[in-house]
């Protein structure tokens, strides 16, 4: 076998081993609570600031009781119903309602919020937990 050949099967087994084999109907995320964040910085965004304050939020992943988590920046898109005005978002799955509460008590989140405040000029959050 030669390389090109290699490759070509290396690249199709890559593919199949990530792409759902049954794509007939999405998965419906079971018993989660989401906890969505988003920040807006004063306007110019300074770039110093900016990665300050993601590096804050980077420091929130330590958490023990966050499931998963994202940190996003507005993604450019353009519809009537998208705002785009933020700076940063930082979304986090928990197993539950307690673990969230356990969250916003965790000493690393207190300190966080400390630390990083003066960095926003206003904070919206989103929970929402599973139906």
């Amino acid at each position: 076998m030669n390389r090109r050949q290699f490759t070509t099967i290396s690249s199709l087994g890559l593919a199949t081993s990530i792409i759902p084999t049954d794509m007939s109907k999405p998965k419906k995320v079971k018993e989660v609570f989401v906890h969505q964040v988003y920040f807006w910085m004063e306007t110019p965004i300074d770039a110093r600031k900016k990665t300050e304050l993601i590096e804050g939020i980077k420091s929130l992943t330590a958490i023990k009781s966050i499931s998963s988590y994202h940190i996003g920046v507005p993604a450019g898109t353009s519809r009537d119903v998208i705002d785009g005005t933020y700076a940063i978002s930082w979304l986090t799955t928990f197993a539950s309602a307690k673990d969230q509460d356990a969250y916003q008590v965790d000493p690393i989140h207190v300190a966080f919020v400390e630390k990083y405040k003066h960095l926003w000029t206003k904070v919206i959050v989103y929970d929402s937990i599973s139906l």
